[in-house]
């Protein structure tokens, strides 16, 4: 079962910055995410919703491939790469996997002027070395599917920003 992580962030570009590390730690195989998605509120109060995955082009790609193909086997590929890639665009379309868009939206609507949001379907995790690299941003958590505890940890890492305070005598 993937954990639901919504972050917060005091500009508007942090959180695609986030992102784009949560993706190399991913080609890394620290991190498994099902879905990322960034809101952002621009300084007009415009609320932008931008999702990692284009489901609408990867169906019109697999779609064309695979209409190709049965069309060759029919004698006729160029019908089948257009019927197929149009097949292909429309369930890519119509196909919501992660992150409820309207979720996304409503939340996005209660951000601050200016500032971003991160909202992330996580299946894996190596917590420690993951945390290590995205506490520098900092960030508010909004919402998550964590435990309490859970929660409550990693917003103590994203205001201290990964210092840990000095052990007191």
């Amino acid at each position: 079962m993937s954990d639901l992580i919504a972050i917060a962030y005091d500009d508007l570009y942090k959180a695609e910055e986030v992102r784009l590390t949560l993706a190399k730690l991913q080609k890394g195989r620290l991190i498994e995410l099902e879905d990322a998605a960034i809101v952002t509120k621009d300084a007009d109060g415009k609320v932008k919703l931008n999702q990692a995955v284009n489901l609408t082009a990867a169906g019109a790609a697999s779609g064309s491939f695979w209409g190709l193909l049965i069309g060759t086997l029919f004698l006729n590929p160029l019908l089948g790469a257009a019927v197929g890639a149009a097949s292909g665009a429309i369930s890519g379309a119509l196909s919501d996997i992660g992150v409820d868009d309207q979720f996304m939206k409503d939340l996005g609507a209660t951000l601050q002027p200016g500032t971003s949001a991160l909202f992330l379907l996580v299946r894996k995790v190596t917590p420690d070395k993951v945390l290590e690299q995205v506490a520098p941003y900092g960030g508010k958590v909004l919402q998550t599917s964590l435990t309490k505890d859970q929660e409550t940890e990693l917003q103590e890492i994203l205001t201290n920003r990964g210092i840990k305070p000095a052990p007191t005598a």
